[in-house]
């Protein structure tokens, strides 16, 4: 080598990747790579994705890494495939988690003292508080790798967007899809607002409670009751009716000198832990009970209705699953009740006000709901009104941000029409391709079948204020612009901000009656706001409809699965609605991040993983590694420490360092790959094999990013990264030693450096940091028209010539046979030195001579032979597993036991396998037989180690001739000459002398192979029987003697 300069830098060894890392993020701001990467794809086609927008006045958790590391990595394959890939970032800003977080910040607590607070003093803080974390998020995706387009930012806050968010509103109510409606609907009294269907399925906990089974008095008949039942005791005091089931049988039983009405299914349940007798006095159907009136539980009601009420109901909805089959009605209460009290025109009271506190026309006034349900349930008794209280766990929906229980209540709320679009729905869900299909199909399916109204408005301050203005003379008109708006309005300030309280003074003039029309009160679901992101980030259809169109629908997104029912559907829902198409073509559904143990990670637990602490420890490819290589993404992945570090050892570990590898050696010779060409009807079989292996890696990584297959494009690269270091390398290392540059060690170059360039643009768009780091040293530094960034280059192409399957069956035999081979070794006790005579091989297919030399080779054998059955080294026995197979074949069983003594156990064993049953041909007729049927003993012939997997089985034979035991000593005593020569110093061409004494057997081996010695050590003599310069006892198996080397 000439000179201090070498072609390549030198690599350091160490696995530490975080500061190389750093580095190579220095690199790619300074160059501007992420953009150059857009810019170099200019006129190509587009490949859009969507990123779900965080709320920045949230931490970063674990989770998010596996978003974004799934977000990043598609989109850095598609440029690579020549796409134009735009990647725009944004922020979601509204809603009740920013308000929950301002509350908290302010010390307020609920509506009334946010009012007084201010609104406008609040929703200042409102948008101060959701940047809270943008520095924290801007570092966090930067560290991962996720490229996005921070700069330009979509902001769901800004007039611009909201603008879009109202265009679409107005839409949907052009089509007479948005309404108003008294309804009952899921509502959290802390937070004062009703929540959408697909929120409250974020929310559900299981909780246990007391039920009601109460006795309502009937008027027309003495001492009879109608034993009815409630989940919800607080609704008891606004009972208007009940309901029975028409169809089902009912029946009345007389119990402690009282009748009660029930539904015959039910009585052993109801009776249940009740002593005495509870004989049945009569049965009727369910339809004779209707009309028949009860006396009321509670006066409350009386003076305030004006409509006839407290009556037996009929309607299918009842059932006899659980309860008594007589349901308490409560119209505010429950949406069943609600329609079917307004089926029989039956009058409305709400003993419960807007904070979910039992009103002053209650003996609890200013009790929460839930407070109140014992009391309630203590009053019932002394009243002689409760006939038990049986406890019940179930699942109960809690608030998904402040975590209070729910309450359905009947109030006036904004809806969009879903069910008006539920075909539409499910045949726009059936365009999109689900991974895995089962959310799709399943759980996501099963949603949009059974799809409600979406509640739209909130009751609260910090959000898309609702574009509707209403009048006293009842006209309503939706606004869809702000142009629309100062030209319907005298008032609007030229800068008018789209929020409230602002948007609260703008009025506008009645188009009906010419009088003032004021905003209604409600803001609308920030799951709106989101949805809407494919048009509004680009203020569309006011501006950028060409960019709007060239990005409509995105190709893919991807979010944890809790967004099934939130950003998936509200997307789909809105792209409906507006559009009557999907607004993306493929979603990866993300599994959620648990502990070690499978445990949910939280904070309280103390078993919450800090992202940027994780990433400063391993750095970011490992840990985006570990998330593509460990499970498919949509299943729960556990994060710890070993197991990141298991996988970056495996794969990054074992790349890196024969990276190493083939600069060390590429410096000493000052081999410039750039100045060679790979020449393939020149190269060994093992380097046309690596490039076999190559090109097919390269089809099967491309084929499974093409189909969103993100685990299995990791175990590929990871199987062949395996094979590249431990099979290619190892076998090949002699060929990167010699001396002169010939054209054997020239192709072992090519080859190696051709496998390590093409795989590491393979791997770029999974672990982009490592990646980049080899690229730019093995490409960069000697070829200067190269693209500066691994990811700027194109995606590589297999090349069909260089692609030989038959060669690539051949060597996966070989491995199999190695690796079978090796573990019979283990398993006999015979050290890899010792040489063996013979091993016996069966399989599908037979090896060459030259495949057969290279498993000899590997395992120390003197020779390999294939066989056609292997009958001769191992033996399987076959007996019946009289647990299982008795009570299967009854009397058969001892026919059953001599067939199987009889078998041939190769021919059943491989039946077994293939076939998944064993047949047996018996005089009482044929009998098939399953694996758990039967127990399988395997033995081997004495003097030979056995072991089989798939179709493969190989026969080693553990009997060691004299002349084989005599090569395994000198092998070992070469081995620790070897050593010998390095602890002393000695160059690799210094020539020695060697001493040996102490142990006359070892003595008289090494004298009767001492040619085979010498050249293998580079000894110029051997002296018997003393010693002199570097000396050393050792025990080579079982035998002392000391040797000395000079």
């Amino acid at each position: 080598m000439q000179g201090g300069k070498t072609v390549y830098n030198k690599v350091d060894t160490n696995l530490n990747f975080v500061d190389r890392e750093a580095e190579v993020l220095k690199f790619w701001k300074e160059n501007d790579i992420a953009n150059k990467c857009i810019s170099n794809r200019e006129g190509c086609d587009t490949f859009t994705f969507y990123d779900g927008p965080p709320t920045a006045n949230g931490k970063p958790h674990i989770g998010h890494v596996l978003t974004r590391v799934i977000k990043d990595m598609l989109p850095r394959y598609q440029s690579m495939k020549g796409k134009k890939v735009l990647r725009k970032a944004g922020w979601d800003t509204h809603g009740l988690p920013v308000e929950l977080e301002v509350e908290k910040l302010l010390g307020l607590d609920g509506k009334e003292q946010i009012e007084k607070y201010g609104i406008e003093p609040f929703i200042k803080k409102c948008r101060e508080s959701v940047w809270k974390y943008k520095g924290m998020w801007e570092e966090f995706s930067d560290v991962v790798g996720f490229w996005a387009d921070m700069e330009h930012p979509y902001i769901t806050y800004e007039n611009d967007y909201i603008e879009s968010v109202w265009w679409a509103l107005n839409e949907i109510w052009k089509k007479g899809l948005l309404y108003k409606g008294h309804k009952v609907v899921p509502y959290c009294p802390r937070c004062g607002t009703p929540l959408s269907s697909h929120e409250v399925a974020q929310g559900y906990k299981d909780v246990k409670e007391r039920s009601a089974m109460v006795k309502f008095k009937a008027k027309d008949e003495d001492n009879t009751y109608f034993l009815a039942w409630t989940t919800t005791p607080w609704t008891l005091p606004s009972n208007l009716g009940l309901v029975v089931n028409p169809e089902v049988d009912y029946v009345k039983v007389s119990y402690e000198g009282q009748n009660l009405i029930m539904a015959e299914a039910l009585v052993d349940t109801v009776f249940a832990n009740k002593e005495g007798e509870h004989p049945v006095l009569e049965r009727f159907k369910g339809k004779a009970l209707e009309y028949r009136e009860y006396e009321p539980l509670y006066p409350y009601a009386e003076g305030k209705i004006k409509k006839k009420a407290f009556y037996v109901m009929c309607d299918g909805y009842v059932t006899t699953s659980d309860g008594t089959g007589i349901v308490h009605t409560a119209p505010a209460f429950g949406e069943d009740d609600a329609r079917v009290c307004r089926a029989y025109d039956m009058p409305f009271v709400q003993f419960v006000d807007a904070k979910g506190n039992m009103t002053e026309d209650t003996d609890w006034p200013g009790t929460f709901v839930k407070d109140a349900d014992p009391l309630i349930l203590d009053d019932l008794k002394a009243a002689g009104k409760l006939f038990k209280a049986p406890k019940f766990e179930h699942s109960y929906p809690h608030c998904w941000r402040c975590d209070t229980p729910l309450i359905y209540y009947a109030r006036e709320s904004w809806f969009i029409k879903m069910t008006a679009v539920k075909e539409q729905l499910i045949a726009n869900n059936n365009t999109i391709n689900w991974i895995p299909d089962a959310i799709g199909k399943g759980r996501f399916g099963e949603w949009l079948e059974h799809v409600q109204d979406w509640g739209i408005s909130r009751n609260r301050y910090w959000g898309t204020p609702l574009n509707v203005w209403e009048c006293s003379c009842g006209h309503q008109h939706s606004i869809g612009s702000i142009a629309e708006l100062k030209s319907m309005s005298d008032n609007c300030p030229e800068d008018i901000e789209l929020h409230r309280p602002y948007i609260d003074a703008v009025t506008i003039k009645c188009p009906e009656c010419g009088g003032e029309m004021k905003r209604v009160p409600e803001v609308i679901d920030c799951w709106f706001d989101s949805g809407s992101m494919p048009f509004a980030q680009w203020h569309y259809p006011f501006e950028n409809k060409e960019i709007f169109a060239e990005r409509y629908p995105a190709d893919f997104i991807s979010e944890a699965v809790d967004q099934t029912r939130g950003w998936f559907y509200s997307l789909l829902a809105i792209s409906t609605l507006l559009f009557d198409n999907a607004s993306y073509k493929n979603v990866i559904v993300l599994g959620h991040v648990q502990d070690k143990d499978g445990k949910k990670m939280s904070k309280s637990k103390g078993n919450a993983v800090d992202p940027m602490d994780a990433l400063r420890k391993h750095g970011a490819d490992a840990i985006r590694w570990y998330f593509y290589e460990n499970s498919a993404p949509w299943l729960p992945n556990r994060f710890h420490d070993d197991a990141v570090q298991e996988g970056q050892r495996k794969f990054m570990g074992t790349l890196w360092n024969t990276y190493a590898f083939y600069v060390l050696y590429a410096n000493i010779d000052n081999f410039d790959a750039t100045k060679y060409e790979l020449e393939y009807d020149k190269l060994s079989v093992m380097d046309k094999w690596l490039l076999s292996r190559l090109n097919t890696l390269i089809k099967a990584v491309d084929n499974n990013l093409a189909n969103y297959k993100v685990t299995e494009t990791a175990k590929v690269l990871q199987d062949f990264v395996d094979e590249l270091s431990n099979w290619y390398v190892r076998r090949s290392r002699e060929r990167f030693w010699g001396k002169d540059m010939n054209q054997d060690k020239i192709n072992a170059y090519m080859t190696l450096y051709t496998a390590l360039t093409t795989v590491v643009k393979l791997a770029a768009p999974m672990v982009p940091f490592i990646t980049e780091s080899i690229y730019r040293n093995l490409v960069c530094s000697v070829d200067d028209k190269a693209p500066i960034s691994v990811h700027l280059c194109d995606f590589p192409v297999a090349n069909e010539a260089f692609i030989d399957t038959e060669l690539e069956a051949e060597m996966e035999l070989v491995l199999e046979i190695v690796v079978l081979g090796r573990a019979a070794r283990n398993a006999s006790n015979i050290k890899n030195r010792q040489p063996i005579g013979n091993m016996y091989v069966k399989a599908d297919r037979q090896l060459d001579d030259f495949f057969k030399e290279i498993v000899a080779s590997e395992l120390n054998l003197k020779a390999v032979s294939f066989k056609d059955d292997m009958e001769e080294y191992l033996s399987y026995s076959f007996k019946p597993q009289f647990k299982v197979l008795g009570p299967k074949v009854g009397k058969q069983i001892g026919e059953v036991k001599a067939a199987l003594a009889g078998i041939n156990g190769h021919a059943a064993k491989a039946e077994l396998e293939s076939t998944g049953k064993l047949k047996l041909t018996l005089k009482s007729g044929e009998v098939e037989l399953l694996p758990e049927d039967v127990d399988i003993t395997m033995s081997q012939t004495e003097g030979f180690a056995t072991q089989r997997y798939g179709n493969v089985t190989i026969a080693l034979e553990t009997t060691l001739s004299q002349e084989l035991i005599e090569e395994g000593f000198v092998r070992e005593i070469i081995s620790k000459l070897q050593t010998m020569r390095k602890e002393n110093g000695f160059q690799v061409v210094d020539h020695i002398t060697v001493y040996a004494a102490g142990n006359d057997k070892l003595v008289d081996i090494m004298s009767r192979k001492e040619d085979f010695l010498k050249k293998v050590v580079l000894a110029d003599k051997v002296v018997y029987g003393s010693t002199e310069g570097f000396v050393k006892e050792w025990n080579i198996n079982g035998e002392d003697i000391t040797l000395a080397v000079k």
